[in-house]
């Protein structure tokens, strides 16, 4: 939270192995607010078999002005991800062109870049 008590958060996700920039997305910001609810989709072009070697990156940032943008957290779905982030990533990737929403709770891993 900012000075203000306040955060102004928004999420950025990426599919990985990067794919350029048509993998990155970023939902608008939510100003002045400590529990965003975010209703944005966001899709991508690709082929079924290679989705299966792909990870899904979600990271949660605080929007600063003039500033670097404060990690919050985030989590991974994809191959290498562990328990029900796992399990999600399998039903998505089972359930083909069908919407499969779960709630992940957020990781505090350092995080490289707010770009």
């Amino acid at each position: 939270m900012d000075a203000n008590g306040y955060s102004d958060p928004f999420v950025k996700i990426c599919l990985k192995p990067d794919m350029g920039k048509k993998a990155k997305n970023k939902t608008q910001i939510k100003k002045k607010t400590l529990n965003p609810e975010f209703n944005e989709e966001f899709s991508y072009e690709i082929k079924h078999a290679e989705l299966a070697k792909k990870t899904l990156d979600i990271s949660v940032w605080d929007y600063d002005i003039g500033k670097c943008n404060d990690y919050i957290g985030g989590c991974q779905l994809g191959i290498t991800a562990k328990g029900e982030r796992l399990k999600h990533w399998y039903e998505c990737l089972k359930n083909k062109d069908k919407k499969i929403e779960r709630w992940h709770t957020l990781l505090n891993e350092n995080h490289i870049s707010s770009d």
